[in-house]
């Protein structure tokens, strides 16, 4: 099963791009938007005009889950 795609920034006009209040005044983050079709867009926030990668809302969801729980964490 496919989770993700790359996807030129010109097939994402008009998505409201969000980024996290704990990046750096210089921007160096990511920028997530939800899609119409509930597909979860994230570019590079210095890359405006660059692509994006765009999951399905379960791959993204696994993912912040996965986040939240530490499994990605490595010592």
């Amino acid at each position: 099963m496919r989770t993700s795609v790359h996807c030129p920034a010109a097939h994402l006009g008009g998505l409201a791009w969000r980024k996290s209040s704990y990046s750096s005044p210089q921007g160096e983050c990511v920028e997530v938007a939800v899609a119409p079709s509930g597909h979860v867009a994230v570019r590079d926030s210095k890359q405006h005009p660059g692509p994006a990668l765009v999951f399905t809302r379960a791959a993204w969801q696994t993912f912040c889950d996965a986040i939240k729980t530490g499994s990605l964490d490595h010592t």
